[in-house]
């Protein structure tokens, strides 16, 4: 049987995948964090010493990619959702199971 998505729901979406990039995020801020707090304070090229980046720095990182997430998710639903109108939606088979 062909079914087809005839609505996606910007908002539960948006909640889902921000939620998830920030935790996919944290795949590369952790380790990344972890080895500049190995790393010993510098000096840049004009001798001026420079400090290693707080953890503040580290943090705003999943929080931007839950933000960022959640707005285009929510902007791709929203113009899925207009454009079903003209173009159809996606369509899928799907079948029961013979168990």
């Amino acid at each position: 049987m062909k079914v087809q998505i005839s609505r996606l729901s910007p908002h539960q979406n948006g909640k889902v995948f921000g939620v998830l990039t920030a935790l996919g995020s944290l795949v590369f801020v952790v380790p990344m964090a972890l080895l500049a707090s190995f790393v010993p304070p510098g000096v840049d090229t004009g001798g001026n010493p420079v400090s290693q980046p707080s953890a503040a720095f580290f943090l705003i990182f999943p929080v931007v990619y839950l933000v960022m997430g959640y707005l285009m998710t929510a902007l791709g639903c929203a113009l899925y959702n207009l454009m079903f109108r003209y173009l159809g939606g996606i369509e899928y088979e799907s079948r029961d199971r013979q168990d």
